[in-house]
């Protein structure tokens, strides 16, 4: 047992590590809080979108911007199409389960927002089709994905590739990038004081 945890801890260690190598991603990240930061102090909102583990990353990350990250300060505009069980499950019955982000899109996006489609294998055919009319409509993309990036790679204007193939392990990436991401567009938009 002890050996299987130091595994995994090891495995994730090395997974960020090369994230920390690779200068590419890593100015994608910078990439990626400046236009939220941008986007937010135009007046725009965030949205975000996953399934399953991902899906809790989407509304983890909506949290952090609505609420605080580490400074006491107003809220920012985010909000995640994956907690409204109504929605999604009255969208999935009439319309099928690949329609349960774009439609919500449909409803809500505004020309100038930005969507953030969280998806380990990059292939989630309702975030690519939220993709699609995001693409349409002048709202900006960005993709967490693996290593391949997926299908969802061909919408992106920014995309964040995990150099993985192991889902928990992209999934824990996504999450402490996530983090950064906030805490960069955090301190831009409020400053440093806590």
């Amino acid at each position: 047992m002890e050996n299987l945890i130091k595994e995994r801890i090891k495995q994730s260690v090395e997974i960020k590590n090369k994230i920390l190598e690779n200068e590419k991603l890593l100015k994608k990240i910078e990439s990626a809080s400046k236009i939220i930061t941008d986007t937010i102090k135009k007046g725009n909102k965030v949205i975000f979108c996953g399934n399953g583990g991902s899906a809790a990353d989407a509304q983890h990350l909506a949290a952090e911007l609505m609420g605080k990250f580490y400074l006491n300060r107003k809220p920012m505009p985010a909000i995640s199409l994956t907690v409204n069980t109504s929605v999604l499950t009255a969208i999935g019955n009439d319309f099928g389960y690949d329609e349960v982000f774009v439609r919500q899109l449909e409803g809500i996006a505004k020309n100038g927002d930005i969507i953030v489609g969280i998806s380990t294998s990059g292939n989630s055919k309702n975030i690519i089709e939220a993709f699609k009319y995001a693409k349409e409509n002048n709202i900006k993309i960005i993709a967490f994905t693996g290593e391949t990036g997926g299908k969802m790679k061909e919408y992106a204007d920014i995309l964040i590739n995990i150099p993985s193939n192991d889902t928990p392990r992209i999934q824990e990436s996504h999450i402490t990038i996530g983090h950064i991401i906030c805490e960069i567009v955090e301190k831009e938009i409020f400053g440093e004081e806590k």
